[in-house]
């Protein structure tokens, strides 16, 4: 029966103060299903329904908000009220959301949060952007190393609601350096004997990250050890936090769109697109779109360089979207292809002559299939008085052909490149493919007509 609420009925529910009925809503399904429901429901109603819940659950049906809908309602909602809610939310995710909010309404919030909160916001925000730092969470299990496995699971059972996750359980010394890792199995499995220490059973050839390092090379260890948190230590070996595999979910979304960003040319946004403004977004687009340019500005100059020959021969401008087109796009490819590579870690710099021998052998097969193609729809365009068979019949074949390999290893060969040169492959290689390509597809196109037109 919930499951068949809509917008209407929740409205109706909030117009006519039903807080039983919108807490029974919140409560009968899960907390991500209930945010889907209220995803068209203002801010101001929004809150009106979760209002009525438990702190708790209001944190977890909030957390499922889009962020365009939390920072409106971080935001126009009385500070008061949503502090508490704040409050509630793991530091990680607390910590992401309040660094993007107005100054003004960020010291609004901090000074109405707990001050165990308060202290963790500004100690978690002190880590770079892109740390493990910046996406650990302090919520983490730790044990001392002077428990048994009895007072262990009496720890845990005490402590169990501030953990965000239990399936990890950490142990320290008494100044917090990590010396070894216990799961909740081998606790459970223990109490065969009660009595016997944790250093006993604790694993000591433990897998860490450090702070101030790389959030995607941490995702990558978590992703390939398959591991369901990772704890986090400084360079004294302290044990500050942990990330967990939801964080590491977001850290690769988070990576994937920034890649995606940037093969399209568009730097990446610090914000979501909305929130983004329009300044903003307008130089972060417009500064790749005004360097594509210059490159086809090189491409008319290129062009214009032959327009002797499409003066005599007009029937090569027919093909020149063609010649460029195809070069771009097997470019793009190859680049799409490397990069994804680099990043997943399939490939390293060492393998350049093998990628590079790989591309010039996929160029070919590429170029030749579109040779033939190129061939066929040369007959259809060329008009009839042109002796196409001693001149056409090898321009847009041999033309396509080498374009194609030019492109696939331009497309290998810059990510390769940049990524040795400590630059983003994928910021970089795209843009400069297009262009690269471009300026060669036509280079090639004419000079093979020139070539061919002797033969003749």
């Amino acid at each position: 029966m919930i499951n068949t609420l809509y917008l209407p009925e929740l409205r109706e529910m909030l117009a006519n103060g039903n807080a039983e009925g919108l807490r029974e809503f919140c409560e009968a399904i899960h907390p991500a299903r209930a945010a889907e429901f209220m995803a068209g429901l203002k801010s101001e109603e929004a809150w009106g329904v979760l209002r009525t819940t438990e702190l708790e659950l209001r944190a977890d049906i909030f957390s499922f908000f889009g962020k365009n809908k939390q920072f409106e309602i971080l935001e126009t909602i009385d500070a008061n009220e949503v502090a508490e809610m704040v409050a509630e939310m793991a530091p990680d995710d607390r910590v992401d959301l309040l660094q993007e909010l107005d100054p003004e309404r960020l010291d609004e919030l901090l000074k109405l949060l707990p001050i165990e909160e308060r202290r963790d916001f500004q100690r978690l925000s002190q880590y770079p952007e892109g740390t493990a730092g910046a996406v650990m969470t302090t919520e983490v299990a730790k044990l001392s190393e002077q428990l048994t496995i009895r007072e262990a699971l009496n720890e845990i059972g005490r402590q169990s609601n501030d953990y965000e996750t239990i399936y990890y359980l950490y142990i320290v010394d008494s100044e917090d350096h990590l010396r070894g890792l216990v799961s909740a199995r081998q606790i459970l499995t223990g109490m065969k004997s009660p009595d016997t220490p944790l250093t006993e059973i604790m694993d000591t050839d433990l897998i860490t990250a450090d702070v101030l390092e790389d959030q995607e090379d941490v995702a990558k260890r978590v992703a390939r050890m398959d591991l369901l948190a990772i704890p986090v230590v400084d360079n004294q070996h302290k044990m500050l936090g942990i990330i967990t595999h939801d964080d590491v979910i977001d850290v690769v979304q988070e990576e994937a769109t920034e890649d995606a960003h940037r093969i399209g040319a568009v730097d990446p946004l610090d914000e979501s697109y909305l929130r983004t403004g329009l300044i903003t977004l307008t130089w972060k687009r417009g500064i790749w779109l005004t360097i594509l340019f210059f490159f086809a500005l090189l491409t008319a100059f290129a062009i214009d360089e032959y327009k002797a020959q499409i003066d005599n021969w007009g029937w090569l401008a027919v093909f020149i979207p063609l010649v460029i087109s195809s070069g771009g796009n097997s470019g793009s490819q190859s680049a799409t292809l490397i990069i994804t590579a680099l990043s997943r870690g399939h490939i390293t710099l060492t393998d350049w002559i093998r990628v590079v021998l790989r591309e010039l052998v996929m160029g070919l097969l590429l170029g030749a299939g579109l040779a033939i193609m190129g061939y066929l729809a040369s007959r259809f365009f060329v008009p009839s008085d042109v002796e196409w068979f001693n001149f056409v019949m090898f321009v847009v074949p041999v033309t396509l052909l080498l374009v194609v390999v030019c492109g696939t290893l331009t497309g290998s060969i810059l990510p390769l490149v940049f990524e040795k040169l400590g630059w983003d492959p994928a910021m970089m290689s795209t843009p400069f493919v297009a262009g690269i390509v471009d300026i060669l597809g036509i280079l090639i196109y004419f000079n093979v007509a020139r070539l061919c037109s002797s033969w003749v």
